[in-house]
């Protein structure tokens, strides 16, 4: 995988759209992946996050149709059709996707005309890179585009957090959303997930941003992620806060003991929330070495507080932080499986990513779907619609 052209997706989506079809799209439709630098599962805590988007994009290329029916090829998935009319639960699973954000849409007042598309993608699924909010957001691009509505970013980010939680039942955040829709190149974006106000923060020259996938995936819905989030909100209700974002480590010292793992889940929330608007404070100082620092104590509250890494992501970390060229690194998304990163001195990139490639070994505990991949990624723009 290459960061040198940022638009394989859409080249080549254009192009399987006329193969199939034998006509020309008339509008196509692209969303970043993501990775958060820091702040995780904050988010739906009301708290605060740093992602970036990075340079793969999901696209679609789609013609409208008069009748209410999607009919939509994906060079990932096969062929679907579905009614907007019907119920969303009951297309096929990654076709939810799409019915949930037009769902929502619909819910929203708008009357919806379908439509036909390809989709392609060059974000690895289920490797927490956001490939399902990428996903939402094109969609919500195309539904926009094809029935005459303006895009409401925001309102769009909604769309695809209402397909996750209502239709597939992950009670995921909105960060990725956010975060596909909004991210701008070169800088990460300051998200508060209480009033969804946003800050790019440029990032510092000195260092570069390289994502580690350790060829694990994992399914959200069959983890622990349900289990944290009602958690959080039990951990609130008893400090008698809205959220943990509210919350003090104070304040969590005098809760009983025998709340146990969950003073933990509580402690990983209120400290990220400090080392995210740290980072911001360090990165804006070009402070690379403090950067790296709270970026590696994030991933061992994510580790060792919240527990929702995994052998091979806390290897792959540890194998990055034993090279003289890492600054710190975490694991990246949800958890469980996946992808890390590692910020890097941007002059020995090509020397780090070799060191991984030749010393990281994939753990018997957690054996890897596919092979070990590195790449360094460059902070990129959010969704955009080709007309």
């Amino acid at each position: 995988m290459t960061t040198d052209n940022q638009h394989l997706a859409i080249d080549r989506v254009q192009e399987l759209f006329f193969e199939e079809y034998g006509t020309m799209p008339s509008v196509t439709a692209r969303s970043p992946g993501r990775v958060n630098l820091i702040g995780e599962h904050t988010d739906y805590n009301e708290g605060f996050v740093l992602p970036i988007a990075v340079p793969f994009d999901t696209a679609i290329a789609a013609i409208p149709e008069d009748s209410s029916t999607i009919r939509v090829c994906s060079e990932g998935f096969g062929h679907t059709i579905f009614n907007l009319n019907e119920d969303p639960s009951l297309s096929p699973l990654w076709a939810r996707y799409l019915h949930g954000v037009g769902t929502y849409i619909k819910q929203n007042g708008h009357q919806l005309k379908g439509w036909t598309a390809y989709i392609a993608s060059d974000i690895p699924i289920g490797a927490n890179l956001s490939s399902s909010a990428a996903l939402e957001i094109a969609a919500g691009l195309i539904f926009c585009s094809v029935n005459n509505i303006e895009a409401d970013m925001k309102q769009l980010a909604f769309a695809g957090q209402f397909a996750e939680n209502s239709i597939l039942g992950l009670p995921s955040g909105i960060m990725d959303q956010m975060a596909c829709a909004f991210a701008e190149r070169d800088s990460a974006l300051l998200i508060d997930c209480k009033d969804l106000s946003m800050t790019p923060v440029k990032l510092p020259e000195g260092a570069s941003i390289v994502v580690m996938d350790t060829g694990t995936r994992r399914e959200l819905a069959g983890s622990e992620y349900a289990d944290r989030r009602q958690t959080c909100q039990e951990i609130a209700r008893e400090l008698g806060v809205p959220s943990l974002r509210y919350a003090t480590h104070s304040q969590l010292s005098q809760l009983n003991p025998s709340h146990g793992a969950k003073l933990k889940r509580a402690r990983h929330v209120i400290s990220e929330n400090i080392r995210t608007k740290k980072a911001v404070e360090v990165i804006k100082s070009q402070n690379i070495f403090e950067l790296g620092e709270l970026m590696t104590e994030s991933h061992q509250s994510l580790q060792y507080d919240y527990e929702v890494s995994s052998p091979a992501l806390d290897e792959i970390v540890h194998t990055a932080l034993k090279s003289e060229h890492c600054y710190g690194a975490r694991m990246t998304g949800g958890g469980f499986a996946g992808c890390a990163i590692a910020l890097v001195n941007r002059e020995m990139v090509s020397q780090f990513c070799a060191e991984i490639l030749e010393n990281y070994q994939s753990p018997a505990l957690q054996p890897a779907e596919s092979p070990t991949k590195v790449f360094p990624v460059r902070a990129s723009a959010g969704a955009s619609l080709i007309q």
